[in-house]
């Protein structure tokens, strides 16, 4: 009697968390994750056929045979696309450096620094990241009408094997310097505003200056914060589609980003070819997807803060 009693405190102790909510709850995980997966999955699955394959199957479906099994896709598409992630990384890796240093600062004079008009100038950074891509294209249209990268850097042209059509990707990414301050600001004072007053104020008796207090305080405890910015800005650059198209306009330049490319991949006149359309959006999906996997745990530990 007493072993089939522990068995039974056993078996309760063992699933008695399982509740009906805890089953729900995670039932509805499950389909959510489900939900999320399976256009990746499909992606995934249909890189990897051959045309015939993509039509004669579901899309869902692997390659379930040698014939329809390819990795043909994936040779085109790098080639393709190879020069455009050259492009996007030439101009993205700077535009997000620079956007998060720059944010990085404003906040610090905004958040840990005392003078005069910060709120207003803290309104005008936050307005500035509610502007919509679409208010700015015909007055940037007409800025770099007006002001010409390509005379200005002549000397890189005649120094570097660059063509002067890569003027364009200066273009790219001081508009992408300029549109990701304000957001990176908001991020970075969201951060220094839990920062140990404290702490400042002893650094100030010390004899600290306001740059010393940065380079020595201010920007070592920035670590997760730079983190989250990083991954977020060079996502945002990375795919964007709109500046491009406004400023370089055509995949046939040498300068096009690897976003125009993709948009162009795998169309025809006879129709698209899906399989090579889903590996190369794989293939101009890593960097985002390294970038993340190199910062993950200051990611994580800058969105817990």
């Amino acid at each position: 009697m007493s072993t089939e009693t522990d068995t039974q405190t056993e078996k309760q102790s063992r699933f008695g968390g399982l509740d009906g909510y805890r089953i729900a709850l995670y039932t509805v995980l499950g389909l959510l994750v489900l939900f999320f997966l399976t256009p990746i999955e499909s992606g995934l699955v249909t890189s990897l056929k051959t045309a015939t394959a993509v039509t004669n199957t579901e899309p869902y479906l692997p390659p379930l045979s040698g014939a329809e099994f390819s990795l043909e896709n994936y040779a085109t598409a790098f080639d393709a696309l190879a020069n455009g992630v050259f492009n996007s990384l030439l101009f993205a890796i700077p535009a997000t450096v620079v956007s998060a240093l720059f944010g990085s600062f404003a906040a610090y004079g905004l958040t840990l620094v005392d003078w005069k008009y910060q709120v207003p100038i803290l309104v005008l950074f936050v307005a500035g990241v509610f502007i919509p891509y679409q208010a700015v294209l015909v007055p940037l249209s007409r800025l770099y009408s007006i002001i010409d990268f390509a005379a200005l850097l002549s000397f890189v042209w005649a120094l570097t094997p660059l063509s002067p059509e890569y003027a364009n990707l200066v273009e790219l990414a001081v508009t992408h310097i300029a549109y990701g301050i304000p957001i990176c600001t908001v991020l970075f004072r969201s951060y220094y505003t839990t920062m140990s007053e404290e702490m400042m104020e002893a650094a100030r008796l010390d004899g600290a200056s306001v740059r010393r207090i940065y380079r020595r305080i201010v920007f070592p405890l920035s670590t997760p914060m730079f983190a989250v910015v990083l991954i977020y800005q060079f996502t945002q650059i990375w795919n964007d589609l709109l500046f491009a198209l406004v400023i370089v306009a055509t995949s046939s330049s040498p300068a096009s980003p690897v976003t125009l490319d993709l948009a162009g991949l795998g169309v025809s006149m006879q129709g698209q070819d899906f399989g090579l359309r889903m590996a190369g959006a794989f293939i101009a999906a890593l960097p985002t997807l390294l970038v993340y996997i190199a910062f993950g745990d200051e990611f994580a530990e800058g969105v817990a803060t």
